[in-house]
């Protein structure tokens, strides 16, 4: 390898890992040395969690094909049978190269090119569109994951955090920061969370586009980067925080899709509520006063503020941000429920 390169890569690796920014000040990584009875959270430990999040991949593929889609045929859960476009090499690529809607310019543009009547080739486009929808039962296998997932996850968190004193008094998350030994039980947590969420990022070109798209890409991104950030300035206590508290709302987001899908109104809507409640609860009371004001606040009664502590803050408050964009969602459809009575 080229000297200078070398050179460049160990002076921004010695830049990046400069205490100062990982660090409370007072503390330099000489403290943060392990010994055979005490380890702290090593950076290098978060490679792990790639191939772990492959086999999650492989893990989900299997699940869904030889559980979840026959699981869908039993309950009913069949695709409609779509028309098909015909092929059509010109349209075809106006689809795939400029945009699946065009305007009506565009569309007449289009018709003269194939000798078409605009009606047809509006047609075409209709039913394109449609193929590329994904069908019932990809929704339906998607959702039995991830509800598989967080019920796991939410009673893995709880099974960890149920005896340690900071998830019933949370100043404790800041006695003896950041000298705080990592258990295994939280290694594995912590595995567990960020090897999920990264193999939701692996799958994003596969998964099921929704409406809110851009902001699930801006969500995974966060949480991965809250994970890795959070494991490596030692914000293990928080970090368990924030994870069970995310997981509760998810736990029953995923059966209400499912049931939506299986065509059971009644339950669909009953879940939609509970899961709306639990949602805005968690989400708007729980995690600003038990993380936010905790890591905003508690956090100065043991060090002052240095990167490390505006960094996780900054990361906090922009899930907060999706928090109230997803309850104004949330609250939009509860309101249309009352209404309407149907969500």
């Amino acid at each position: 390898m080229n000297p200078d390169i070398t050179r460049m890569a160990r002076s921004l690796n010695e830049w990046l890992w400069q205490h100062e920014f990982w660090l409370p000040p007072g503390i330099t990584w000489e403290d943060m040395k392990e010994s055979e009875d005490i380890h702290y959270p090593q950076p290098r430990d978060l490679l792990l969690s790639i191939p772990f999040a492959l086999i999650l991949v492989v893990i989900r593929y299997v699940f869904e094909r030889a559980i979840a889609l026959p699981l869908g045929a039993k309950l009913g859960v069949r695709d409609k049978q779509r028309p098909k476009a015909q092929p059509n090499p010109i349209l075809e690529t106006f689809y795939s190269m400029h945009c699946k809607i065009p305007k009506e310019s565009e569309l007449i543009s289009l018709a003269k090119q194939c000798d078409l009547p605009v009606r047809k080739v509006e047609r075409w486009f209709r039913r394109r569109r449609n193929t590329d929808r994904p069908s019932l039962s990809k929704k339906f296998c998607e959702a039995c994951w991830r509800f598989t997932f967080y019920v796991i996850s939410f009673f893995t968190g709880l099974a960890v955090l149920y005896d340690k004193p900071w998830f019933w008094d949370h100043r404790e998350c800041w006695t003896g920061y950041p000298q705080q030994p990592l258990q295994p039980s939280l290694f594995w947590y912590y595995m567990l969370e960020l090897s999920f969420y990264w193999s939701l990022v692996f799958t994003l070109p596969c998964d099921v586009k929704r409406k809110d798209f851009k902001e699930q890409i801006v969500h995974h991104a966060a949480t991965i980067f809250l994970i890795s950030f959070s494991y490596c300035a030692n914000y293990i206590r928080i970090g368990t925080l924030v994870m069970v508290i995310h997981d509760a709302s998810d736990c029953f987001l995923e059966p209400t899709k499912i049931f939506n899908y299986m065509k059971w109104k009644k339950t669909c809507d009953s879940l939609f509520m509970i899961f709306s409640a639990v949602f805005l609860i968690s989400r708007l009371i729980i995690f600003p006063y038990t993380v936010l004001y905790n890591t905003y606040y508690y956090s100065m009664e043991i060090f002052q503020p240095f990167f490390g502590y505006y960094f996780v803050n900054a990361l906090l408050i922009t899930l907060q941000l999706l928090h109230i964009f997803w309850s104004c969602l949330i609250i939009h459809m509860v309101y249309k429920f009352i209404l309407q009575g149907t969500v």
